[in-house]
């Protein structure tokens, strides 16, 4: 993912794409994530990922990651929350595949399939984590078959929460209040809809209950059913999005947020910005969807066929994050000894996009940034609109001492006023590796 020197027409094409907002690109860039699972909780999307890593050629999966977004376009990287070493009783050194996190009364329970060694449960008291394991042993675990993947869990309204998972087959169980084990049997449906593959997702809305599901293969679209119960029998309806030959699979996650319904998937258009050559490299990606009348769903045009709206403007007057970006092709999250991440790998000629930041009627005036570097730095242009946009100032980025020290470095700032894109544009010598960025402020 680091071939930011690969110039090929596809490359520009993306790269235009997203600087100008007119088409929907995955929405993390600093790794491949896969397997989306939001939830909306305290007015934010938490978006829980699986990743794959970067050296991947099958599927070379450890841990699970998470991003939070209150706009939709700009997300905010908090790193790996869990990963298999979570769980004492794995001994596989792969396999950390689809997981989806739910809360109840407070807790907040992450169910994670171990390709192979079933599903386990791991508890925390805050979306962030940490998350602990309170079995110490698979929530679920049927040892004559591989079909344990890809749990989905919803509670009804009722207070009956239940959890769906399987490939190829569907089954589903009956989740206690405790979360952390089911009465009766697993079930596995006698009747799977179809077109259905695997990924399941379970949800209710306005009374009606839907299956949404990686469909046909291959490639793999957006499927989905629909219910009158929580069991079933369901009855597929189409297609969200359709296979195309574009992706190869795909793995859906559905929400409403602030008035509106979203869908999140994967492809491989991060990857396919260096290389047509197949490799298990996703990415995430999300759309607006919308429901007809009648409760089926409107098909979605595939994922760069779309535009995302951004749902409320960026604040800038605050302590920001550097992983906090729309678009960062090229640049690396990476996390502190002592917790938290930074942004590196720099490179002479890339750019940090955050979109729609409200600089307000008054402006800013000033701008710092917490910076480390070694040998010679650089230079962050900070500009509007476009990498070629406007310049309201120029932070010089100079030796620390250390990668790990980091020390706070400031410019004016002028004509920085009213809601832009805001591009940090990275200049130096060529071949460096210029400086890690920590968080910054506009005051």
């Amino acid at each position: 993912m680091r071939n930011l020197k690969f110039l090929g027409v596809s490359f520009l094409l993306a790269m235009a794409a997203a600087t100008s907002g007119t088409a929907q690109n995955p929405i993390i860039q600093t790794k491949y994530t896969a397997d989306p699972a939001p939830m909306v909780y305290n007015d934010t999307v938490f978006l829980y990922t699986t990743h794959d890593e970067d050296d991947a050629e099958g599927f070379k999966m450890l841990d699970w990651l998470l991003y939070t977004s209150t706009d939709m376009v700009n997300w905010t990287d908090h790193g790996a929350v869990a990963s298999l070493k979570s769980f004492d009783w794995v001994k596989r050194d792969n396999g950390a595949w689809a997981e989806q996190v739910i809360e109840r009364n407070g807790k907040f329970y992450m169910y994670c399939p171990i390709h192979g060694n079933g599903i386990g449960v791991l508890v925390s008291d805050s979306p962030y984590g940490p998350f602990k394991d309170p079995l110490n042993k698979p929530l679920v675990w049927q040892k004559e078959h591989w079909d344990d993947i890809d749990p989905t869990v919803f509670i009804d309204d009722d207070g009956q929460a239940y959890m769906y998972w399987g490939n190829p087959n569907v089954y589903y169980v009956k989740l206690n209040e405790d979360m952390i084990s089911y009465s009766g049997e697993i079930v596995k449906l006698a009747d799977r809809p179809e077109h259905y593959q695997e990924g399941p997702w379970v949800y209710k809305r306005n009374g009606r209950y839907y299956m949404a599901f990686a469909s046909t293969c291959c490639p793999e679209g957006i499927g989905y059913a629909m219910s009158d119960k929580a069991t079933g029998p369901w009855s597929t309806k189409g297609y969200i999005m359709r296979p195309t030959e574009r992706t190869r699979g795909n793995h859906p996650g559905i929400i409403d947020y602030k008035g509106s319904s979203y869908v999140f998937g994967l492809n491989y258009d991060l990857l396919h910005l260096e290389t047509f050559d197949h490799k298990e490299r996703r990415s995430v990606s999300v759309a607006k969807m919308h429901y007809n009348p009648d409760g089926t769903i409107q098909e979605v045009p595939y994922w760069q066929e779309t535009k995302l709206e951004q749902i409320e403007n960026f604040n800038p007057y605050r302590r920001v994050e550097a992983e906090t970006m729309a678009w960062g092709y090229g640049l690396k999250a990476e996390n502190h000894k002592n917790g938290g991440l930074y942004i590196t790998d720099i490179d002479d000629n890339e750019y940090l996009c955050v979109r729609g930041v409200d600089f307000g009627k008054k402006g800013a005036k000033r701008f710092s940034v917490s910076a480390a570097c070694v040998e010679k730095g650089g230079m962050i242009e900070i500009r509007l609109d476009s990498t070629e946009g406007p310049v309201i100032g120029c932070v010089s980025i100079s030796p620390t001492g250390g990668l790990d020290i980091y020390k706070q470095m400031s410019c004016r700032i002028k004509n920085a006023k009213g809601v832009h894109d805001l591009y940090f544009c990275f200049k130096g010598e060529k071949g460096n590796k210029l400086f890690n960025l920590d968080y910054w402020e506009f005051k």
